[in-house]
């Protein structure tokens, strides 16, 4: 290539990630090695040991995507939307 040849370089953005399907697959990696995966997930939240989830499926890959504080930011949003309006609801 010569000096006055010019290169194009294709900015590759960040792919974003959907923690909810996310934890649906590591939640059914995790299932299906015979571990309980509300303990394994809460684990991996509290401590940030990887090693709690299974590299089955990918699983524990997926799970490093994203970060801790999102997929507590999913997981009350779910409860709150599920469980808390539902309650209030019916009162």
């Amino acid at each position: 290539m010569g000096k006055d040849n010019t290169q194009f370089f294709q900015v590759v953005k960040e792919q974003e990630y959907d923690v909810a399907s996310i934890l649906r697959d590591v939640y059914a990696a995790l299932k299906e090695k015979g571990y309980n995966p509300v303990y394994q997930i809460v684990g991996y939240i509290i401590s940030g040991d990887p090693t709690y989830i299974t590299s089955y499926q990918n699983a524990r890959s997926l799970i490093m995507k994203v970060e801790r504080d999102e997929i507590l930011d999913v997981l009350f949003e779910n409860y709150i939307d599920t469980v808390l309006e539902k309650k209030s609801e019916a009162e």
